[in-house]
């Protein structure tokens, strides 16, 4: 199977190269809403399931239910984990699905992945692997710019720092240092810190004395904001009338019962979304931080190396001034296949993180082998290496991006997000198709992720797609058939905006000369 999706033919790859890269107005995310009969069936199938787990945990409290299927085996003189409502879900709804989550590989999650072969024979409390292992094509991972590799570039300046440093898990800050310069001279700032951890660079980092956070927000970004101190305000998802209405009414009234101006008003966004698949509205925070004297707090996370004609996120998507950010905030995990995380901005805001945050002062720095790897692709994709690689992999992105999203938006699914963004979610808001979507791609050859509460409403599960520069032509074809067939036996077809259709009802090459 790896030989079979390597190869990629010179005219299908002059197809895709025939695409040119467009950008779009916001106005064009797509949240199209269930139609009714799907909402009434979510709706009835959750209460069914609630309902029966229920009337199983009463038969088990009297004694008449005689199978402990859901019970934890080993529970003595361990706290429970969980409380109320999340306890019953875990028990009742979870369970029966967890297999289709945390599945292991035995590969780099490049393209191809090898997903491990596992079973249970105790309703999914433990597993067993089989020995083998699935090859498939990868739609999970957040390898946007296709660096997650075992040879080239990347792949030999980690190997030389390995062979001139050790294997380490931590290194003198020198290297540390050259990386930050790099950043600051990519972002279009004025100094950058790394961190060795993504999910804490925004759990720790983040100040505040009134914090205005996107619902939409990351856990991490949630985390960092309680763990802040400061009073958290949410506002409806990219929706600027009602941000507008928290930052009149803070200015206005001021701090609750004292009256007292607020410090500070820190807006908190996300670059993309990656649950959504949004893109934020970046020109229009930008003039309402300007307008009612906020500070600004952008992750980009998702959109960092994945977004904009260079790659340099929303603030290049949208020709923004970096400046107007005052905090930039971004990973290496996804664009620049590494770890760690960095802040950048104002080099006083910068020299005062490495002095009092606590994931600068009470961690390692990052081991030379991770942030080689990170140089290496940076100067990639800046162009420091001497060729276009890294303009081809950004547009390569791009053409992907539009042919698989518009393909599934064709043949009637309901498709979230923004036309330029790398993660394309489809609905499938019944709870029981997250795990037939799963197992069922995975019969097909194409590992997915597939979500549900509670990183979404219980209502609105559905299979993320993130795409890759490094998938072929062949590779997408592939999983549009396989999610043609699986969205034709667990009825996703269901947009009112596009009448359902096969694959094969379709001219899959259209597009690319309309385009």
């Amino acid at each position: 199977m790896k030989d079979e999706f390597s190869k990629i033919s010179s005219s299908s790859k002059q197809m895709l190269q025939n695409v040119p890269v467009t950008t779009t107005n916001i106005d064009d995310e797509k949240f199209e809403e269930a139609p009714t009969w799907v909402a009434v069936i979510t709706v009835l199938s959750f209460a069914l399931h609630t309902a029966l787990g229920w009337l199983r945990d009463f038969l088990r409290y009297i004694g008449l239910e005689k199978k402990k299927i859901v019970i934890d085996p080993n529970p003595k003189d361990f706290a429970p984990l969980y409380l109320s409502y999340e306890c019953f879900y875990t028990r009742n709804l979870y369970q029966r699905v967890r297999d289709v989550f945390n599945q292991p590989i035995v590969s780099m999650a490049g393209p191809i992945v090898d997903v491990m072969e596992r079973v249970s024979e105790d309703y999914n409390w433990t597993f067993r692997f089989t020995g083998r292992s699935l090859p498939a094509i990868n739609l999970g991972s957040y390898n946007y710019l296709g660096f997650a590799e075992n040879r080239g570039p990347c792949a030999e300046q980690a190997i030389s720092a390995i062979e001139a440093c050790g294997i380490a898990t931590c290194r003198t800050q020198q290297y540390m240092r050259t990386l930050e310069f790099m950043m600051t001279d990519y972002l279009g700032v004025e100094d950058c810190i790394a961190f060795g951890m993504g999910f804490a660079t925004n759990a720790l980092n983040i100040p505040g004395d009134l914090i205005l956070s996107d619902r939409r927000n990351h856990i991490s970004i949630i985390l960092g904001a309680r763990l802040s101190g400061a009073r958290i305000c949410t506002f409806n998802h990219n929706d600027m009338k009602d941000l507008e209405h928290h930052l009149s009414e803070a200015v206005g009234d001021g701090q609750p019962r004292k009256f007292r101006p607020w410090k500070k008003i820190l807006i908190i966004v996300e670059g993309v979304y990656s649950m959504e698949g949004s893109l934020c509205k970046l020109p229009e925070i930008v003039a309402l931080k300007k307008k009612y004297k906020a500070y600004l707090y952008v992750d980009e996370a998702h959109s960092i190396g994945a977004i904009g004609s260079r790659g340099r996120g929303v603030v290049d998507y949208w020709n923004v001034d970096p400046n107007d950010i005052d905090i930039h905030m971004g990973t290496f995990t996804k664009s620049f296949g590494s770890v760690g995380g960095y802040i950048a901005g104002k080099k006083s805001l910068v020299d005062y993180i490495r002095v009092h945050s606590h994931s600068a002062c009470y961690s390692s720095s990052m081991s030379a082998p991770i942030v080689y790897q990170i140089i290496s692709a940076l100067t990639i994709v800046t162009g420091r290496d001497g060729t276009n690689d890294g303009q081809k992999r950004i547009r390569q992105l791009s053409r992907n991006v539009h042919y698989f999203r518009r393909q599934l938006v064709d043949m009637g699914f309901i498709v979230y997000g923004n036309k330029d963004s790398p993660v394309i979610p489809v609905m499938l808001f019944i709870p029981a198709k997250i795990a037939a979507v799963n197992r069922e791609m995975l019969k097909r050859g194409c590992a997915v992720v597939t979500v549900g509460f509670p990183a979404t409403k219980i209502t609105e599960s559905r299979v993320r797609f993130c795409i890759s520069a490094s998938h072929t032509k062949e590779m997408l074809d592939h999983a549009l058939r396989a999610f043609d067939e699986v969205g034709f036996l667990t009825g996703l077809q269901c947009s009112k905006r596009n009448p359902p259709r096969r694959l094969y009802e379709l001219n899959p090459d259209k597009y690319l000369e309309e385009e």
